[in-house]
């Protein structure tokens, strides 16, 4: 074959890639509102940076009259890239190609360049829209899943792998990027579930729609599935390129850190009237965070799910880190189920990939009730504590006001191994408030008494002088150093400073056996 033959052959291969499922399927994809699987790809990295890998691979399958529908490619763009110049690899399946379902040719792709980003510790973002394991490949299929768990798997803690669905994620598939560190997802776009509404109406009896069952709004606040929600794919896509900017490429690497500008103002002075004295009074602690953290950095994970705990992404100075906190404004702050595996899954990230943790404390206790009992408080609220001991990156905690029993230990307390533990003046640190340590330590007495209500007030305030106040606990040396909040985001800074070097290394073992 002569060298423009062949070169116009190759061209003509190419242009065949680039078509995916032809100009009428793109058309449906553009009217869906979805952008196509290189079109998210040029929006995700920087211009002109992606590089495509196994552009030309085919299925080799032919039951059922696939050969009829076979596409170059195979229903999947992978390659790699960069954002913000760092390094990345990429797989975006291609709906219009048999609905980008997943055949063996489909998951080699995939499974290579999962390989290539393990082996080169980079991160690796998967951008889901498929019709699920393409059923006339049978086997082949499933066992690409299987493949895909097990990479993912391994490469859990190693290098960020993000999930992003933009399309319909359904049965087997879903756990691919439940197993990824976050999941992104699209309003009216994004659908995850293991049973469509057709099983589920078949086995059940229930009528439910697709985006009841699983879209995003679903993920966000019941499920906790994902992690991000966004209203469209544009938005979301750089969402995903805003979380990286705070994770390293690996866990070998420093996550990544911003030249602080000498004019950023330090808003602590605010802090006495957003936090109220009094212990039964409510705030919103964003607004906290807006006063220590840099500018307009604070991007928050699972905003919408768990409320009542507030974690995400900051930069304090420049530097990423990873902050915790009550949220006493929804449940008073108390620990629930679902706020303990939030913080836990999130301490466990920023730990994976060395993102000092802030822990802001206000906390009444973990969520009393039946409910809570039964649906394994004590299961889910141990991973708190698991995660936090087991973390060894730098940890810092500020208790602004409530810091009660089991759940002043379960957040980041000096005894569970935090580095820096500081506490306002307004400070209550006791095993539990005043009202229900008087009933129990001092009910013979005031049933004794000839005033018994008088007494009462007596015992709590004793019992508030005697306890609720930072200074027992900083006499033991169970905190670092009581200040004022106008000087909190000064004392995280140098904290965080002192901390660069600090090298503590996990006890020798295979791994933990966290309570799951």
């Amino acid at each position: 074959m002569s060298w423009a033959r062949a070169i116009k052959d190759l061209e003509a291969r190419r242009q065949k890639a680039q078509a995916g499922g032809g100009a009428s399927r793109i058309e449906r994809q553009h009217k869906q509102g979805k952008m196509t699987a290189r079109e998210r790809i040029n929006v995700l990295l920087d211009p002109g940076s992606f590089v495509e890998i196994d552009t030309l691979v085919e299925s080799r399958i032919d039951d059922f009259d696939l050969d009829k529908r076979h596409c170059t490619g195979d229903g999947v763009v992978v390659g790699y890239g960069t954002i913000e110049g760092r390094r990345v690899f990429v797989s975006s399946e291609d709906f219009t190609v048999i609905g980008g379902t997943l055949g063996e040719a489909h998951a080699q792709k995939i499974l290579h360049v999962q390989d290539l980003a393990l082996e080169n510790r980079c991160p690796i973002i998967c951008i889901n829209d498929s019709g699920g394991a393409r059923i006339e490949e049978g086997i082949h299929s499933l066992s690409g899943y299987g493949g895909m768990f097990l990479r993912h798997t391994k490469a859990s803690g190693v290098i960020p792998q993000i999930a992003v669905i933009l399309g319909p994620c359904s049965g087997g598939a879903c756990y691919a990027p439940a197993i990824c560190d976050y999941i992104f997802m699209v309003r009216n776009t994004s659908k995850m579930f293991i049973t469509g509404p057709n099983v589920v109406k078949t086995v059940l009896f229930e009528e439910v729609t697709v985006e009841e069952l699983g879209g995003a709004d679903i993920h966000a606040t019941k499920s906790g599935v994902s992690h991000f929600t966004y209203d469209d794919e544009k938005d979301c896509l750089n969402g995903v390129r805003r979380l990286l900017s705070y994770l390293p490429s690996s866990f070998a690497d420093q996550p990544p850190q911003v030249t602080a500008s000498a004019a950023i103002p330090d808003l602590s002075y605010k802090l006495q009237d957003i936090v109220p004295d009094s212990a039964r009074a409510s705030y919103d602690v964003k607004d906290v965070i807006s006063c220590l953290a840099d500018p307009d950095s604070f991007m928050e994970v699972q905003k919408d799910f768990a409320r009542n705990a507030v974690v995400g992404f900051a930069r304090l100075n420049g530097q990423s880190v990873g902050i915790v906190a009550n949220q006493c404004a929804n449940l008073a702050g108390s620990l629930d189920v679902n706020a303990s595996d939030k913080i836990a899954r999130f301490v466990r990230c920023c730990d994976c990939f060395g993102i000092p943790l802030v822990t802001l404390v206000d906390v009444p206790a973990f969520l009393p009730g039946t409910a809570q009992e039964h649906s394994g408080i004590i299961r889910h609220g141990a991973k708190i504590l698991f995660a936090y001991s087991e973390a060894t990156v730098p940890k810092i905690s500020l208790i602004m006001r409530k810091a009660y029993g089991g759940a002043y230990i379960a957040m980041n307390s000096q005894a569970m191994g935090a580095d820096y533990v500081f506490a306002w003046p307004i400070a209550e640190i006791a095993v539990m408030g005043a009202d229900g340590a008087v009933n129990i330590a001092f009910k013979r007495k005031i049933e004794a008494a000839d005033e018994p209500e008088l007494m009462r007030q007596y015992c709590k305030q004793q019992y508030e002088d005697r306890f609720l106040n930072p200074y027992v606990a900083a006499s033991r040396g169970y905190i670092t150093e009581v200040i004022k909040p106008e000087e909190t985001r000064s004392s995280l800074i140098k904290a965080l400073a002192n901390l660069k070097g600090k090298c503590a290394m996990p006890v020798p073992k295979k791994h933990g056996n966290i309570p799951l």
